[in-house]
Parts: structure tokens; C-alpha cells; sequence
């Protein structure tokens, strides 16, 4: 399927590894010229490399001129990081908002800064991009939105309380502002993702190998048995729905919030 982004331009925030990074890939590959965002220059270097090799091959072999790939060094749950990626590029057509998940713990532990800094990174960090860009794209008619949240919306863990709070923020503020923007041709949805094969992902088991004194093999096996779908998820398949998101099929497709965990949210 054709999603019809030639010509569009889109900014994926985090988007040197993981999630962040199968986003810009999948858009890359429907001919998007893409912005990366990320705080650490290395991996973010070695992301846009892979980008552009990526966008090269699909350019020779679609035929078609390929519009570049761009990477910005910022921390975006900053005002000045923020305010750098806006003077660089003042307009985009396709905002994907991203930002790794606060520590676990118990809330007893936990003080006013804790919870200030998980707001910044997983809500008002989302909200202040959106803001930077949403009255330009409904000035043209054309925009959309993304930001990957987690399936802690739809299921709360005990253990991610500062996460839970901060996107069921996020996720409360699309469902309002996203009714006052599909008119005008631009679209706010939230991607939820469950357990997906990623550094992070990988991190969390290792962690919990050490806690509980048991090898590392033991807790994925003992994680997968309890999953409907005996496998964790491949970032490229949340990065083809993003995608399929921000094309032009997808106007109607406003305010929602789809999780992607492989069914092991138990509910309907």
C-alpha cells in the first residue's frame, strides 16, 4: 500500500534505538524526510547513517529522489533542546512524540522532583511539541501526530506508578485537543506498546535475573509462557503502525489510542 508521504517532512523524537528508531525507519521507507531527535551523539550518528543507507537503497529502487534525513543532538524534555529543533525546522507535517519510561519503585520513595521529572519527559514534553507545531500543520491541512505511550494505559503495573500517572496525563490532553484538529486535516493517536525486543526490554529481564538470583534464559522463558502470542514484539511492527498512521488512509483515524502487545492486555 501506498500511504501517499512522498514530500512530507516528520520529526521522530528518540529515535536513536528501540521504538524511536523503527518509526523513522518505517517512514524513511515510505520516502519521508525525516528529523531524528535524540540527547546522545553517538548512537544518534550511527542511527542516521543507517537511515540514510536505508533511504538511498529505496531511492534507487523506487526511481524517485530521496528528500534526506537530518539529526538533531537535543534533550526535548528540555525548553532549549525543544526551541533548537523548532529554529532548524520551523515546519513538519508528521510529529512523533517519544521519550523512554521513568524508574519503577514504590511511590513511598518517591518525591515532588521524581514526579516532576517523569511529567516533563512523558507529558508536558509531548504537549509542548504538539503545541510547536500543530497550528501550522491545520494552516495546511495536512498533520499528524504519534506518540508511543505504553500499555501501562490500558493496564496500570504497580511498580510504574510515575509512568502510569504522567501518559494517562498525555493520554487524557489527545483525547480532548484531538477533536479540535481532524477538521482541519490533522490527526492525534497514541501508540501503545506491550513487551517489544528492545535494549530496554532487555535491561528490565537483566535486572530482574539479578534481583531474583535466577539466569537470564529462565526469566524470559518464565515472561513468554504467560504471553498469548509466546513472543515478544519486533520494533518493525510498531513502526509499519505508526506509519500507517501518519499516511493518508489514515484521516479518520483520530483520538485513539491502539495497543500493541500481542493480546495480553485482558480486556476487549
Amino acid at each position: 500500500m501506498d500511504l501517499g508521504l512522498y514530500g512530507k517532512k516528520a520529526l521522530v523524537c528518540g529515535a536513536s534505538q528501540g521504538l524511536g528508531f523503527a518509526c523513522a525507519q518505517a517512514l524513511v521507507l515510505e520516502g519521508v524526510e525525516v528529523v531524528i531527535a535524540a540527547r546522545t551523539l553517538g548512537p544518534l550518528k550511527a542511527a542516521c547513517d543507517a537511515l540514510r543507507e536505508q533511504q538511498n537503497m529505496w531511492a534507487q529502487k523506487s526511481g524517485v529522489h530521496a528528500l534526506g534525513v537530518h539529526l538533531e543532538c537535543v534533550d526535548v524534555t528540555t525548553a532549549e533542546g525543544r526551541a533548537q529543533i523548532k529554529a532548524h525546522h520551523p515546519e513538519v507535517d508528521i510529529l512523533v512524540t517519544n521519550a523512554g519510561g521513568p524508574p519503577s519503585g514504590d511511590f513511598r520513595n518517591w518525591q515532588r522532583a521524581d514526579w516532576l521529572a517523569a511529567l516533563d519527559a512523558n507529558m508536558l514534553s509531548p504537549i509542548e511539541l504538539i503545541k510547536s507545531y500543530v497550528d501550522q500543520m491545520m494552516d495546511k491541512g495536512f498533520g499528524r501526530i504519534v506518540n508511543i505511550t505504553s500499555s501501562a494505559v490500558k493496564s496500570p503495573l504497580d511498580a510504574l506508578g510515575l509512568s502510569n500517572g504522567a501518559r494517562a496525563g498525555l493520554t487524557g490532553f489527545v483525547a480532548g485537543l484531538a477533536r479540535q484538529t481532524v477538521a482541519k486535516g490533522v490527526t492525534i493517536n497514541n501508540l501503545l506498546p506491550g513487551t517489544f525486543e528492545t535494549d530496554r526490554l532487555r535491561s528490565n529481564f537483566t535486572h530482574q535475573a539479578q534481583v531474583r538470583g535466577l539466569p537470564y534464559d529462565q526469566v524470559i522463558k518464565e515472561r513468554l509462557s504467560k504471553h498469548p502470542a509466546q513472543r515478544f514484539g519486533q520494533p518493525s511492527e510498531l513502526g509499519a503502525a505508526c506509519a500507517f498512521l501518519c499516511g493518508v488512509h489514515s484521516g479518520y483515524i483520530n483520538g485513539q489510542n491502539l495497543l500493541l502487545d500481542g493480546g495480553s492486555f485482558l480486556g476487549s
